[in-house]
């Protein structure tokens, strides 16, 4: 159905208009939960209890859970299905023969959904490159909520937040707070709030406020981008490397992990492919034959798509207890 904004849903909510699917994505927990609610809201209170389901993923089979979408609305014109943390419907950790009937399952209501319901996947982050979640991508209307990617995102969310508050902030202080935080919307909002409550009655928000009120700096996870490599998550890979530049992560640093990476963690039959990859980058850093940043992104990328062929690994494996040696 194409992609919409919380905002630009919410409209349409309260216009009556619902689509058939709904996939909320992002980390931003707590517009996540404002937009789940306004779905909600479209049915009328007293009616809730008979035309609303509410699911969490990973308790019940996803088939199950499509099924209720089937049953007719009892009293009002629609039913809603809700399914919390539906990625651990959608992506399960092993392969086994139920996730094989949820992948049917939804394969079959993808092709036809029913027209009195609305159902509304709530989730945190796919991998794209299952070809489960790229039906569903193309098939639902897709709501991302948070996508702050880089600390320039970070400065032009808390803008807007601060305006649509009813006040200003100096561009010196959204600077000092995006790169204290990061692309951290739930850390935003929080630290956006108590800044707001701080200055009172006052009409902007002063860098000496942020210094005042601010938490402590974000702590990026160095192991980010290869955790994500491992995946197979190509842009939550890309994202946090662009965090780790910007936070002055070396780019011979970053090499020497993509490195362990490749020699550890990809399948064994890509292994001499991601060795290549990095022997190539190496050379192109010393030779200085492109940005560094643009030379680890297309690492990044070309380990994520060797890293594909583990598709079936459990995402977990490896994700962070351990260390390179």
């Amino acid at each position: 159905m194409g992609a919409s904004t919380p905002d630009a849903v919410r409209s349409r909510i309260a216009a009556g208009q619902l689509d058939s699917l709904y996939l909320v994505l992002g980390d931003d927990e707590q517009e996540k939960s404002e937009i789940t609610a306004a779905f909600e809201q479209a049915v009328e209170e007293g009616l809730r209890a008979f035309n609303v389901d509410r699911f969490h993923g990973g308790e019940t089979p996803l088939g199950t859970m499509l099924d209720a979408a089937r049953t007719l609305p009892m009293m009002a014109p629609r039913r809603l299905v809700i399914v919390r943390h539906a990625e651990r419907a959608l992506q399960p950790k092993r392969e086994q023969a139920s996730a094989a009937r949820d992948a049917e399952a939804l394969d079959a209501f993808l092709e036809q959904p029913p027209d009195h319901a609305s159902v509304v996947l709530v989730s945190g982050p796919l991998d794209e490159r299952r070809a489960t979640t790229r039906r569903l991508l193309a098939r639902a209307t897709v709501v991302r909520c948070g996508g702050l990617e880089s600390v320039a995102d970070a400065g032009r969310w808390i803008r807007a937040k601060v305006t649509a508050a009813g006040k200003r902030m100096e561009s010196a202080a959204i600077r000092l707070l995006a790169e204290r935080i990061g692309p951290d919307a739930n850390r935003l909002r929080d630290e956006v709030d108590r800044l707001l409550l701080y200055v009172g009655d006052a009409p902007a928000v002063s860098a000496a406020d942020v210094r005042s009120v601010a938490g402590p700096a974000a702590a990026y996870d160095d192991w980010a981008v290869t955790r994500a490599i491992e995946r197979g998550q190509t842009a939550v890979a890309l994202r946090e490397l662009g965090l780790a530049l910007e936070q002055g992560a070396a780019p011979y640093m970053v090499l020497g992990q993509l490195a362990w990476v490749a020699r550890s963690r990809l399948p064994p039959a890509r292994v001499p492919q991601g060795i290549d990859a990095i022997f190539r980058t190496d050379i192109a850093l010393k030779r200085s034959a492109g940005a560094p940043r643009v030379l680890l992104e297309r690492l990044v990328v070309r380990l994520c798509e060797a890293a594909g062929s583990g598709a079936g690994r459990p995402s977990g494996r490896g994700g962070g207890a351990r260390r390179a040696p």
